[in-house]
């Protein structure tokens, strides 16, 4: 009977041993396959009738592409909704509801003519978390919130109304669809009139974690898996318009001409010079330019165009925009134009990712034998907005030939995966605080 009892005693043992190394979270890896299955199916999605990929937000396939994503959350067993904004929020409880929500996602919206990869990789790598923690059976101590962000392209429009950043004017803007912000939020199921109560308070969320694709050359030419973002530099947007004189372009004198293209077209060049004046890793662009009147026997009357700036610094963009409009003046005299420049109201704070989140990512990736580096983000990403909410974490994976905002945007099914890795097991490990 002793003999009997110290067998069975064993056998227990034995048992408790192997369903604690079942359980252990150390082997638990997303699904490679599954990662690049949904890339492919979700690149069908706003492809026009010239075959140019167009699911910008609140066209037809961003609509389409959103209907698709949801069903598929709801099929993971989230609780599923859209928000005033139009963001898609899904919801998975935790064993304590005391507990503030650990949330992730991105955006499903792209620029015209963009990639498969540029804000999809984030989506579908936070669904597949959650398809991973199901298939084993993992209830984590936090509640768990994917979020996706509705015309993050546009200006973080669907991550700013969640911050109470969105601001009444920014809702006459027009979108790449054609329609303005308010009537885009409309038209992917929100209600601009009720934009208040998505505003969420800071404190609200445990954390915040994004993966995105580098969008530039550093991790392919080192060969390094992923990046562990240290910060996000801030963006400021501007339209700007010059006016000059319409005039026959074969009857009026060079030298009497109110050119607004060739005012411009100085501006331009001066925009590049100002911003080169200065020390840093500070960038400054000019991405559309539009001529109304287009016919070649008119000296173009108007011009409008854009000014974007970014920089880890806030002063430093406002010091090279009041050294920008003093070139301008300089140029309205000597081409006998107005130039006037208006902020569109979606500008971004330089912001910082959270030490701890960083450490807890160096871990995730240590354990898993993923090689890393640290690096800035030159790129904004719905992520720095939701710092105003809670600790926040970005994790970036190699482009191919840093390609972005592009058909021939691409990352491996591997890089991919790796980079889930790390965004799954950071869940895991700040789960445990």
């Amino acid at each position: 009977m002793k003999s009997l009892l110290l067998s069975i005693s064993f056998l227990l043992v034995i048992n408790s041993v192997f369903a604690q190394v079942s359980f252990s979270t150390d082997q638990i890896r997303v699904n490679e396959k599954r990662i690049e299955q949904r890339i492919q199916e979700f690149a069908k999605f706003g492809i026009n009738e010239k075959g140019v990929p167009f699911r910008v937000a609140y066209s037809q396939g961003d609509i389409e592409g959103r209907a698709y994503f949801m069903d598929l959350m709801r099929k993971a067993g989230l609780e599923v909704h859209i928000d005033y904004a139009g963001n898609i929020i899904g919801k998975r409880a935790g064993k304590d509801p005391s507990k503030k929500p650990i949330a992730f996602g991105s955006h499903i919206d792209m620029v015209p003519n963009g990639g498969n990869y540029d804000g999809a990789l984030g989506s579908i790598t936070a669904l597949e978390i959650i398809e991973v923690l199901n298939e084993h059976n993992i209830i984590t101590n936090h509640p768990l919130e994917v979020l996706i962000f509705q015309n993050e392209e546009g200006g973080l429009v669907g991550s700013r109304a969640m911050t109470g950043n969105l601001k009444k004017e920014a809702l006459s803007q027009k979108s790449a669809s054609g329609l303005t912000l308010e009537e885009g939020i409309r038209a992917i199921g929100g209600n601009p009139e009720r934009l208040d109560e998505v505003i969420r308070k800071k404190g609200d969320l445990t954390a915040f974690l994004e993966i995105h694709i580098e969008q530039s050359k550093v991790l392919e030419a080192q060969g390094i898996d992923v990046a562990i973002v240290e910060g996000i530099v801030g963006i400021e947007d501007w339209d700007i318009t010059v006016i000059g004189m319409a005039n026959h372009a074969g009857s009026t004198p060079m030298n009497d001409r109110q050119d607004a293209l060739i005012a411009a077209s100085k501006l331009v060049l001066a925009v590049n010079e100002v911003v080169n004046s200065y020390e840093g890793a500070q960038v400054g662009s000019v991405g559309k330019i539009s001529v109304p009147s287009g016919a070649p026997n008119i000296i173009p009357g108007s011009v409008e165009m854009s000014l974007q700036m970014r920089d880890l610094s806030t002063e430093k963009i406002k010091k090279m925009f009041a050294d920008i409009e003093k070139r301008a003046e300089q140029i309205s005299k000597e081409t006998h134009t107005e130039i006037g420049f208006e902020n569109l109201n979606l500008g971004t704070t330089p912001t910082f990712a959270n030490k701890e989140i960083q450490d807890k990512m160096i871990q995730a990736a240590e354990s898993l034998g993923i090689t890393y580096i640290k690096m800035q983000s030159g790129a904004g990403h719905d992520v720095q907005e939701m710092a105003l909410l809670g600790p926040i974490g970005l994790v970036f994976i190699p482009s191919k030939d840093g390609i972005s905002h592009n058909p021939k945007e691409y990352s491996s099914p591997s890089q991919m995966a790796k980079g889930a890795d790390v965004m799954l097991h950071t869940v895991l490990l700040l789960d445990e605080i």
